[in-house]
């Protein structure tokens, strides 16, 4: 089978059966090396819910997107076989059943030695695919994790697990490494200073959005560290970005990244061993100009150059 999207000049892009970048919607079990797969779940916000809409809305802004990156003169789609691989199972109404079928599909995807990105959802489908890949693996992985939000606050409402505490029980569980791992991104006010007590215990590198634009942006990328051959794993919260850049999001925050910086810094990137990716909490109900799904479409290009290139 022929991993190509459908033509833009033969039938045009507000045409044809919508999946992601217009490719070949195949079975999971067939011979692409890169699968892209929705996540369509949203039982873990604390506030704007429908990132379950996500998938489909990417699906359709996707239909601009192109191969071939300028930067990196290449072409994913003559490195890669990607394919349109459907959706996960989800349970709407019950974070922990969906949790068992996140982990039983990205297992199995996993242990056929596929790549994947994940559109969700919100950002609490993240932990049970990073449980999946520490098992896969045999190791705690490396996250590369764009956020506005530390995502390791407490539970809330007596509930331990939210789209707010992914990455406490990804580090307590031994799913992730922290000292390996880093954030971008994050900003905004905290509940309280006790907030950061984690990071600090974990030795988390966290990079606020002053350490980019204080000293610049290109001074930031010069600074990325150099990675080793750790599985690692990219989970892009798409609050990430300034509100401006992204409204359709569950928790906005001001004084966020640009999509111009978030792709200078992914591009800046050398992974080794990028095993897979997430693009998560983007809402569509709340962006009627699609902008928020098209900055997670470029995003989902960027990464997939990534992998071309390792």
């Amino acid at each position: 089978m022929e991993y190509k999207p459908l033509s833009g000049r033969e039938f045009p892009r507000f045409s044809g059966i919508k999946t992601f970048f217009r490719l070949p919607h195949v079975d999971v079990k067939s011979d692409y090396d890169i699968g892209l797969v929705g996540v369509p779940f949203d039982g873990g916000v604390s506030y704007r819910p429908g990132a379950r809409f996500a998938p489909t809305k990417i699906r359709e802004a996707s239909s601009l997107g192109r191969g071939f990156h300028w930067t990196h003169q290449l072409n994913f789609f003559e490195h890669l076989k990607v394919a349109d691989i459907g959706d996960c199972p989800v349970v709407p109404i019950s974070l922990e059943k969906t949790y068992k079928k996140i982990e039983t599909f990205f297992t199995q995807l996993m242990k056929d030695k596929k790549r994947f990105i994940s559109f969700g959802g919100d950002h609490s489908t993240t932990l049970p695919i990073l449980k999946s890949a520490s098992k896969v693996y045999g190791k705690p992985l490396r996250v590369i994790h764009f956020d506005a939000h530390l995502d390791t606050y407490p539970p809330a409402w007596g509930c331990e697990y939210h789209h707010g505490s992914f990455l406490r029980h990804a580090v307590d569980e031994s799913y992730v490494d922290p000292k390996k791992s880093m954030q971008i991104g994050i900003r905004g006010p905290l509940t309280g200073e006790d907030d950061l007590n984690f990071v600090k215990k974990n030795k988390l590198n966290v990079t606020t959005v002053d350490d980019i634009r204080v000293g610049g942006l290109e001074k930031f990328i010069a600074k990325l560290p150099k990675f080793d051959n750790t599985p690692t794993y990219i989970s892009f919260d798409i609050d990430c970005l300034d509100p401006a850049y992204a409204p359709g999001t569950g928790t906005p925050v001001v004084g966020g990244l640009t999509t111009y910086e978030t792709q200078r810094i992914l591009r800046a990137l050398k992974i080794p061993n990028l095993i897979g990716a997430d693009i998560v909490e983007v809402s569509p109900p709340y962006d009627p100009t699609d902008i928020t799904a098209l900055a997670a479409m470029d995003t989902a290009f960027e990464i997939l150059c990534l992998m071309a290139k390792a």
